[in-house]
């Protein structure tokens, strides 16, 4: 209820002035311990057991500033990033826009982090604390070898996170979609894993690739295939969209990524299609337009062992996580359900 009465003047605020004082204000709330495991919704992915299905999209904390407070929230996790090695300042301003009437989000941010040492120290600075973290790893804009970015911050990070995802996906960062091609993604997966293998007593870390939507069925069928033969624990479908079909709002034209709503039908179907393309062969988090228990459910119902939202959040407030978990478990139990690992992918 707080939240729907301060929405209005939030919304007089630039976007991305919004978000950092979110972020200010987060840091500055008692910190709450993270959800204990709920029997019914627990899900063990990639030999991680996750107190329940829901999780923070990378992008909202760029820089693991607030990781404990959001997994206070009631999330079941959170994913920090995009990191990069570089501090990086990302593209001009303006670059983050609310499209209302759409109940959506234009960003071209342009993977803007305080780098890799400083997210490191922050990561170490929380060592030991319950809740579940995942790192997700990008390229610098102007770097001579992005596959030898990716290689550096699986090194960086392999001790800190409970997994690492690469993002190769992002629009914002000129040719790094290009990464997702099917030698040279191949060529990044070994040099990630690579570097995972340098590190002592780490190779086991799970690593999750984030997939764009806006991709060719000859492009599923690949990245498919690329995943099931190597050592990648699960897919993230999907990063943010190019498309435009269908918005009213006026920053329509804005270049940049699309989240929110009116990418929850693409992001569907791309979750479906990685669900046929692998046979159900490697697990899926399902992100984009993810705003209610019914989303997630839906998701879940296709595939999806996880769930990720952000955007959502813009619209509905820091309550959305506590009111999903409990929707998700009236929807269980409506469907004939115990656990949420029987759901998956039986729709």
């Amino acid at each position: 209820m707080l939240f729907d009465l301060l929405r209005p003047a939030l919304f007089q605020l630039d976007p991305e002035k919004a978000h950092r004082l979110s972020i200010a204000a987060l840091s500055k709330a008692p910190l709450r311990a993270p959800n204990r495991a709920d029997e019914a919704l627990a899900c063990k992915v990639a030999g991680i057991r996750f107190p329940n299905p829901l999780g923070v999209a990378a992008g909202y904390d760029k820089d693991a500033e607030v990781p404990d407070q959001l997994l206070g929230l009631g999330f079941g996790h959170v994913e920090i990033g995009s990191v990069t090695p570089r501090p990086q300042e990302g593209n001009p301003k303006p670059r983050l826009f609310r499209l209302v009437e759409d109940k959506a989000v234009i960003n071209r941010m342009g993977f803007n982090n305080a780098g890799g040492e400083a997210v490191a120290a922050r990561l170490k600075a929380r060592a030991g604390k319950p809740g579940i973290v995942g790192i997700n790893v990008g390229a610098n804009k102007d770097s001579p070898d992005r596959i030898a970015d990716y290689a550096a911050m699986a090194r960086l990070m392999a001790p800190l996170g409970d997994y690492l995802t690469i993002n190769i996906s992002s629009p914002n960062t000129p040719g790094l979609r290009a990464l997702q091609d099917e030698s040279a993604l191949t060529g990044l997966i070994d040099a990630v894993f690579g570097a995972l293998d340098e590190v002592p007593d780490d190779n086991d870390l799970p690593v999750f690739l984030k997939v764009a939507p806006d991709l060719e069925p000859a492009d599923i069928d690949a990245i498919a295939r690329i995943a099931l033969e190597s050592r990648l624990a699960a897919l993230v479908v999907s990063n943010t969209t190019l498309g435009r079909e269908g918005l009213q709002s006026a920053p329509r034209s804005e270049a940049g990524g699309l989240s929110g709503a009116p990418l929850k039908d693409l992001a569907l179907q791309r979750l479906r299609d990685f669900r046929s393309a692998t046979g159900a062969g490697i697990p899926l988090i399902g992100v984009g337009g993810i705003a209610s228990a019914d989303h997630a459910w839906e998701r879940i119902r296709a595939g999806a062992s996880l769930v990720q939202l952000y955007s959502a959040m813009v619209y509905a407030g820091p309550g959305l996580a506590r009111t999903i978990t409990r929707g998700l478990k009236g929807l269980m139990k409506r469907d004939g359900f115990t656990t949420i690992a029987e759901a998956v992918g039986t729709q």
